[in-house]
């Protein structure tokens, strides 16, 4: 059978439900017929379960795996990096693998804003607020097209790095540093959940409200103007509320995030820097929890593992700025994260 036959048959079994024939199907096409990026598409679909649920940590990398084949014949394919860049960043936890795919796709695809706004957010989780409030100011210096929906993720992830940058250096959690003030917050939250926003708002508005209606209840005079202006200064303070609340959940919750941060640290870096105590705590679990199967997964290795971080550790950025040589060719740094993983 031909290259062509087999990707009809993935196809076919693909519409069908059967994502193991999809697959098997799909790699008999690429084994005969390398740049057959439509077998290449089914492929990547087949490995992944449908409706939205999560992957294993193999389906995972065999997904990633099929859509670096495609990106590298066909770098146009901003669908494939924005599949790729999920999976990475996501599904398997891979921040700074991430950060070089994105620069890898906006080397071929420089006037793509998306891979400029998964940058900056991908920085901003990592704690790099300065990095990111750069990667954001380059889209509005090179005039680059931007979406609506785009626009207001652009706006408040601007605004959010704006403020953490004005931050003292020593105070932003850096979960290789050791001896970070953040630890201490940590291990003082540790033994119970976050607080959710829900909670707060309820906590702080109810009483406030209450005495608010009884108020206007007893002071103003039973007429339709008087109804319609309570109900304006009540939504007015129930909107002053709801702001105070996502503030109060920041700052009550900060030890969480920094858990968070140190967690996807982990996972980015393949080394460990928690205690046992830390990651056998119900904040820990609870963040465990809500994170993909496949991260899960993939650091539940790292843990057994549990290789320290070495001394000489150091970020690996990539050069934001290589998009602008105009040299689409691999560099030698970039080796181990293009090669395939079959």
């Amino acid at each position: 059978m031909t290259a062509e036959s087999h990707y009809l048959n993935a196809l076919e079994a693909l519409e069908n439900g059967d994502r193991v024939q999809a697959k098997a199907e799909a790699k008999k096409a690429t084994q005969l017929d390398e740049d057959h990026l439509e077998a290449w598409s089914v492929y990547v679909e087949a490995c992944l379960p449908p409706g939205g649920v999560s992957p294993t940590m193999n389906e995972a990398a065999s997904a990633l795996s099929g859509t670096k084949r495609i990106v590298a014949a066909d770098p146009s394919r901003l669908d494939m990096w924005m599949r790729g860049g999920r999976l990475l960043a996501d599904d398997l936890g891979m921040l700074h693998d991430a950060l070089h795919w994105w620069q890898r796709c906006r080397d071929h695809l420089p006037d793509e804003v998306t891979p400029v706004v998964e940058m900056a957010s991908i920085l901003a989780d990592m704690g790099e607020y300065a990095l990111a409030q750069e990667r954001l100011q380059a889209i509005l210096n090179d005039n680059m097209d931007v979406g609506i929906t785009q626009f207001r993720k652009i706006n408040g992830l601007l605004q959010l790095v704006k403020t953490a940058a004005t931050q003292d250096r020593t105070e932003i959690f850096r979960p290789y540093e050791k001896h970070h003030d953040g630890w201490a917050a940590i291990r003082l939250k540790m033994r119970k959940p976050p607080l959710s926003e829900s909670f707060i708002f309820l906590v702080t508005a109810v009483p406030v409200l209450l005495l608010l209606v009884l108020l206007l209840g007893r002071y103003s005079a039973p007429t339709w103007s008087a109804v319609c202006l309570n109900t304006l200064v009540i939504l007015i303070v129930i909107m002053v509320l709801m702001r105070n609340a996502k503030r109060w959940f920041q700052v009550f919750n900060r030890p969480a995030f920094n858990l968070l941060r140190a967690m996807n640290f982990e996972a980015a870096t393949g080394f460990v820097v928690m205690d046992e105590d830390i990651r056998t705590s119900v904040l820990y679990m609870y963040i465990m929890q809500r994170k993909p199967r496949s991260w899960q997964e993939r650091m539940l290795k790292i843990i057994d593992k549990g290789k320290p971080l070495p001394n000489n550790w150091r970020l690996r950025m990539p050069d934001f700025t290589s998009h602008l040589d105009g040299d689409d060719g691999e560099t030698a740094s970039h080796e181990t994260f293009w090669s395939e993983e079959e």
